[in-house]
Order: structure tokens, then sequence, then C-alpha cells
């Protein structure tokens, strides 16, 4: 599926997609500081959409500029009525939805700090970002031979568009090895997270995920531990490593864009039987149904037409 779409929102209005360009010499395409979100509305039942979480992206957006000390000229309100209006005039009620904040032409050099800021908001069909077949049986991973970055190195609970490059080469690795995703292990040696979801480990019924020191709070991380609470069911946050991915009996990812992902093997070895465990297809199953105004306490809390 492609990105096209009939508008992208820059800086205060809408404008045709063909129209929706910055000038070479933006600071951030040469030293990739800019921050930005990946939220999703769903089609909701008697049609329309709902955009889950809303609220939450958009605060993480604005904290992560504040950590990056780029100076938003738009409120959370006004960012979330951005995504909103860009959403309607697409006529999409199911999208995936991108505000990008990024600094534009004016000075160069890494103390350059009185570029404009700008805020795009783009929508796009799509799909599952793993795969169908990965939502269905469980992806293929690989421990990346990339680090991810030391607590002290870079902002871990900021979205930063720098930060991706780290991602895109284990990416890039696991895809060149055969396999579907990368994870992504800390200076330490301890599991972190995938190129860009959360993790979450099980076994004996014990359901385990990294703490936020080397990972992005994920919002779809946070709504996992969400369910499994309503199914009365414990999330332990706890350092591991990687044979803990080896003897489990089930892993499976989390995020915006992914979902929820089972991971059906690690480094070429089966995770539990080589298919996704009970566990995972509850999260999985409530998550889905939630997402798409089914489960009432997990509703869209953004709905529209």
């Amino acid at each position: 599926m492609g990105i096209e779409s009939r508008f992208i929102w820059m800086d205060g209005k809408l404008v045709p997609f063909d129209d929706a360009k910055v000038h070479v010499l933006s600071h951030t395409l040469h030293y990739g500081l800019g921050v930005f979100e990946g939220i999703r509305s769903y089609a909701q039942p008697g049609g329309g959409g709902g955009v889950f979480k809303l609220d939450e992206h958009v605060r993480r957006l604005v904290e992560s500029a504040k950590m990056c000390q780029i100076k938003l000229p738009y409120s959370a309100a006004e960012i979330r009525d951005a995504c909103l209006q860009t959403l309607a005039a697409n006529e999409m009620p199911e999208a995936y939805i991108r505000p990008l904040v990024y600094l534009g032409m004016g000075q160069m050099g890494l103390g350059a700090r009185g570029n404009q800021v700008h805020l795009s908001v783009a929508v796009w069909d799509w799909g599952k970002y793993l795969g169908e077949e990965g939502i269905q049986n469980g992806v293929k991973v690989q421990t990346s031979t990339f680090t991810r970055s030391h607590v002290n190195s870079s902002l871990q609970r900021a979205k930063v568009i720098g930060h991706y490059v780290n991602s895109i080469l284990a990416r890039y690795e696991a895809a060149d090895n055969g396999c579907d995703e990368a994870v992504m292990l800390d200076h330490t040696g301890c599991v972190a997270e995938g190129t860009g979801e959360n993790i979450f480990v099980i076994r004996d019924g014990e359901i385990t995920t990294p703490p936020l020191l080397n990972a992005l709070g994920g919002v779809t991380r946070a709504t996992a531990m969400e369910i499994l609470k309503h199914e009365g069911m414990a999330v332990s946050e706890q350092r591991f490593g990687r044979d803990a991915l080896y003897a489990a009996d089930e892993v499976f990812f989390t995020g915006t864009a992914a979902e929820i992902t089972p991971v059906r093997e690690v480094d070429r070895r089966e995770v539990g039987v080589g298919k996704p465990g009970p566990i995972t297809r509850k999260v999985q199953d409530v998550y889905l149904s939630g997402v798409h105004g089914q489960v009432d306490w997990m509703k869209p809390n953004i709905s529209l037409w």
C-alpha cells in the first residue's frame, strides 16, 4: 500500500499531497533533530473511525519536543485538532497518523537554535506493519549486533527522528539474514526492545517486560499491560538476557504500528511450540476488538463521523 492521500496538514493549513514540500537545507534533514508520533484510527461499529489514545500520543509528542528543547508553536489541543482535521479532509476512518515536528531552513551547524519549528500531519492506509502472516502465525526475529543506546547517551523517553538510524540498521541486518524483525540489546547485554516495538516474555504463566531504561515508553505497551490486568494477569518489569527469549513459552511485540505481533522464532530457536500461545492470543484478540470499539473500557477516546 502507498502513503498517498489527498491532503497533508502543514503549519496550520491543509495542502494538496503533491505540494507538501520542505527545503533541502532544512536543519532536521541534515542532523536528525526532530520528533514524531505514530497514531492509528480504526473503523468503528456503525461506520466512521475512532482514534485510539490520541491524547496520550500527543502528550508524548509534546514531551519529546520539550526534552529536545524544541519550542512548539502549537498547543497540545491544536496538534490534536490537526490530526482530526487531516483524517476528516482525507475521509479516512481507518488510517495511520504521522505528526512530525521538524526544524526548517536557516542556520546550519550543530549549535543552530534559531530555525523555524514546523509541524506537519500526514495520514495513510497502513496495514499490518510486520505483515498479516506475522500477526496470524508470528514473526522470526534475531538479536541484533547493533546495541541500543546507553541510557545516558540519548533521550530514551523521547521519540526522536535521529534515534531511528540505530533501529534501521538493525532492521536491515535482520532482513538480510532472513528475519522479519530484530531484538535490540542494551549496553549490558540485556533485552531492551524491538527496532520499533516493546517486547513481552511469558514463561510458566509469568509475564515480564523490560523496564523503560533503554526503551521507548510505548502507548501500546501500556495498553497491553492494562489488558493483562483486566484479565487477572500481572506483569513484572525486569531486566533479562536474550536467553530468556530462548526459554520462553511465548514472546510478543507491542506497538502502534505493529499492534500485538507474536514472535515464533528467535535466533533460529522456536519460541514455545513455534506458534502464538494462549496469553498472546488473548491480548491480541482483546486489543484488536478494543481499538475497533468492541470492548467498553478500551474504546477509542476520539470518534469521527
